[in-house]
């Protein structure tokens, strides 16, 4: 069976499923099933808490992107504009600030204002360097213990990979391969041991990666595949996907 053929995913397991959550995969209906689980379930919150701090590493090597400083400004016009601008409360009987309805109307109006500007104005007027899209994979398979999480940062080109079960024979390696439609698979470098790595993805993989190529590990002599396609089985695969 070749390695594109022999790309089927395991699903099962709640420890799968708490990992898949974590790293917000899973279709809408099972997420919504996990999340009740969660409050429900203590059991299954513990998995979701332990794979929160497992995945951590993942993100450590890309920085965060800060909002742009036109935003805080763009609040503070509109919202004290607004207030400035409402009618003044009367000074005779009960008609207090804090009494008064058209007061609180054009707070309310001025605070829905500033929220729409906080969302619209990174669209508006977006900063020098925006977000960078991130994709992801569940990398498992049929008849194989060996499970894989994979983040892909296309900023950074790196992939983070978190090994989530099964090991290695002695005197094996696992490669990591991208295949991209029919295209014959495409090695990517031979996996280091550890429980999270990087990867740095070759310039020209990228686009095909951003465009939701499959990832797929097998297993392989030490070192890597001699002849520069998969000769061993494969242990592990999954599509990448938009987070």
């Amino acid at each position: 069976m070749t390695l594109a053929q022999d790309n089927g995913q395991e699903r099962g397991g709640d420890d799968l499923v708490a990992a898949e959550y974590v790293l917000g995969v899973l279709p809408a209906d099972e997420r919504r099933q996990a999340s009740a689980r969660i409050d429900g379930e203590p059991g299954f919150a513990r998995m979701v808490d332990q794979w929160e701090v497992h995945f951590a590493p993942l993100a450590a090597a890309y920085p965060e992107i800060e909002a742009p400083a036109s935003v805080k400004p763009a609040i503070d016009r509109r919202l004290f504009t607004a207030t400035a601008t409402s009618p003044a409360p009367s000074s005779q009987g009960s008609g207090s600030l804090w009494a008064s309805l058209a007061f609180w109307r054009g707070l309310a109006t001025a605070a829905v204002a500033a929220l729409a500007i906080y969302v619209a104005v990174p669209y508006i007027n977006p900063p020098a360097q925006l977000p960078q899209e991130r994709m992801v994979a569940s990398l498992a398979a049929d008849g194989s213990d060996v499970k894989y999480m994979a983040m892909y940062d296309a900023g950074s080109g790196q992939i983070g990979l978190s090994h989530v079960s099964g090991e290695r024979a002695t005197g094996r390696d696992f490669e990591l391969w991208m295949i991209e439609g029919s295209n014959a698979p495409v090695s990517m470098g031979v996996i280091p041991v550890g429980s999270t790595i990087h990867i740095n993805v070759d310039q020209a993989m990228r686009d095909k990666l951003a465009a939701g190529a499959i990832l797929a590990v097998s297993l392989e002599p030490s070192g890597g595949s001699p002849t520069g396609q998969p000769t061993g089985p494969v242990v592990a695969a999954g599509d990448l996907r938009d987070i």
